[in-house]
């Protein structure tokens, strides 16, 4: 079991990072997230049914492990102080991926409602296939197309995704 645990963190680390950071923007948050990940991986290894990817029961996880961080700072002010401040510069992860996003379409995608903001980055940034995003929301892969598409409807000057 540790050694299945060792193989999926090999093969998906990296990318549930750059998933992480999608969501979050601030690459200490997502490093933790990322570790609590595999640690509730670890726990729930034999729950997994094998119904998804391994990379998408992965997300799950930490897309839950997210949302419980959001609720923690809600109920925590001082923990979401220096998260309030939009940070204007593009997240270095960011900028390595993709030089070809630029601050106002990220200031842009800040503005949006966080399920779009996410659908636009999972495809854009972390590459997912619309299958994956679906699995990953609960949703079909057509639902997963048409939000993307009603997302970027929503961004002003969208030719630049």
């Amino acid at each position: 079991m540790a050694a299945d645990i060792e193989q999926y963190y090999r093969e998906y680390g990296k990318k549930l990072y750059l998933y992480l950071m999608t969501l979050c923007n601030e690459p200490e948050t997502a490093e933790e997230l990322t570790q609590e990940t595999f640690y509730q991986a670890i726990r729930q290894l034999p729950k997994f049914r094998g119904d998804s990817s391994v990379f998408t029961w992965l997300c799950g996880i930490a897309r839950n492990l997210w949302k419980a961080e959001l609720r923690r700072r809600k109920y925590h002010p001082s923990a979401a102080e220096n998260a309030a401040e939009p940070d204007p510069a593009p997240p270095p992860d960011a900028s390595a991926e993709s030089r070809a996003i630029s601050v106002a379409v990220l200031q842009q995608l800040h503005a949006l409602p966080e399920q779009d903001k996410e659908l636009i980055l999972l495809r854009a940034a972390a590459e997912l296939s619309f299958r994956t995003i679906g699995e990953i929301f609960g949703k079909s892969e057509n639902w997963a197309r048409v939000s993307y598409y009603r997302a970027r409807q929503k961004l002003k000057g969208d030719d630049d995704l």
